[in-house]
């Protein structure tokens, strides 16, 4: 039999802040999240499926970091250029370094490529050397996008390019087809990205660098996400994540910044005004801007549980045949919220729910007893990346409880037949009185 035990406002100081007023995001999608959580703290038709362009590569560079995690390919492995890639890669008009076709060049020479300069040719060449063609890569694309839990996509290749730029080699959908996601999506995607492989922002963050230097075919690659320290619109904590364009996409940017210990994600879809043209165009930098000072400038990461901590209400379950007749609660792991910068201690709501109403001894420290959920009391109701509206963590047993012997657990069976007992007689000489 299940018991629930609810609680509100926590022991913290009753003061609270509201954040200022939400920015206008001249795009026509975005979202901002917090990353160890996944509070959403800006969102803008975040459920709208768009183009999202050469945003597509971090897809690529997830199944790349599985494969080389399961060891099925490595960093030096030699990947021969296709007709296909070499053709896509001669194209100056995207972008893109020169691949000679039917040479080798390493997964890792590609991946540079890929990431820093969202070199088309090679994520083509990466795609063929991971599923064996491209449309079979974008299987692993669909495949992997439910796993993850990503939300409504549409992928055709593995390069974000419209198929009309694929010289007649597309595979997948008609000669006009692109890649689409949500904003929430690639918000999602990215989160996945950066927890689960998190070397990528190494990469991610490279600024400049030469391709194949030393050789006639030496580029010089620098990263297209000029928010970047050190580029065009350079601001500090920014170390990734990647750009996107198309004429039907627009500019895209999924970006990711640190500042006082806490990590932000920000995604824009097709952003808008700008000033500059073409690809200088400042519109993906500005937008972007305007959500990462919204988000550090009111929000800040507050630890309000902490693991091993005691839970106070309630403080204990009870425990059948057991030496004792309740055993502790504690919290299972650290907990922190996103709160308004202004809050001092923030203001809790939780609610703890006990797998069963009474615990059968023996109970040993630790055991899982139920789980806690909180979220910050009088919060949004924008919720979390991943659908939840408030954060949950194990509720644990805070000490062993032995089974009481059998004498005990007699006499304790005899003292309540003999309590019944009394309270039987108790309630019939009440009612002679009545």
């Amino acid at each position: 039999m299940a018991g629930t035990l609810a609680i509100s406002g926590l022991v913290f100081a009753p003061q609270s802040a509201a954040a200022a007023d939400a920015p206008t995001i001249n795009a026509n999608g975005a979202i901002a999240i917090e990353e160890s959580t996944g509070k959403i703290l800006y969102s803008k038709d975040a459920d709208k499926l768009m183009g999202i362009a050469s945003m597509t590569k971090m897809m690529d560079e997830y199944l790349l970091f599985e494969q080389l995690d399961a060891k099925k390919i490595s960093w030096d492995d030699k990947v021969k250029i296709s007709e296909y890639a070499h053709k896509v890669s001669q194209d100056t008009s995207l972008s893109n370094v020169p691949l000679r076709e039917g040479e080798e060049y390493t997964v890792k020479e590609l991946y540079e490529a890929m990431a820093i300069y969202s070199a088309n040719g090679a994520a083509i060449a990466l795609a063929e050397k991971m599923a064996g063609s491209e449309g079979d890569f974008v299987k692993m694309m669909d495949k992997k996008a439910d796993e993850l839990k990503l939300g409504e996509h549409h992928f055709v290749n593995s390069t974000g390019l419209n198929n009309l730029d694929l010289k007649g080699k597309e595979q997948v959908g008609d000669k006009n087809d692109e890649n689409k996601m949500t904003a929430k999506g690639m918000a999602k995607l990215a989160q996945h990205l950066i927890q689960d492989y998190p070397e990528v922002l190494k990469t991610a963050s490279t600024t400049k660098k030469d391709f194949r230097p030393g050789t006639s075919d030496r580029i010089a690659m620098s990263n297209w996400n000029w928010l970047l320290p050190g580029l065009i619109y350079g601001r500090q904590g920014v170390d990734g994540l990647k750009t996107g364009t198309t004429d039907y996409a627009g500019m895209c940017l999924t970006a990711t910044a640190t500042q006082n210990g806490m990590r932000v994600i920000t995604v824009v879809l097709h952003a808008n005004g700008g000033k500059g043209s073409g690809q200088h165009n400042s519109a993906r930098f500005d937008e972007t801007n305007k959500m990462l000072d919204y988000a550090f400038d009111n929000f800040k990461l507050e630890e309000v549980q902490k693991k091993g901590s005691k839970i106070k209400k309630p403080a204990s379950a009870k425990v059948e045949n057991g030496k004792e007749s309740t055993v502790s609660l504690t919290a299972g792991k650290d907990v922190s919220l996103v709160v308004p910068n202004a809050t001092g201690k923030p203001k809790v709501d939780t609610k703890v729910t006990l797998k069963n109403k009474t615990v059968t001894a023996p109970v040993k420290k630790g055991d899982k007893l139920g789980t806690m959920s909180l979220s910050l009391k009088d919060g949004d109701n924008l919720g979390y990346i991943d659908g939840k509206q408030s954060e949950s963590i194990p509720v644990l047993a805070g000490e062993d409880v032995e089974k009481a012997g059998i004498f005990s657990r007699s006499a304790k069976a005899v003292g309540g037949f003999f309590q019944g007992i009394g309270n039987y007689v108790a309630d019939g000489v009440k009612g002679w009185f009545n």
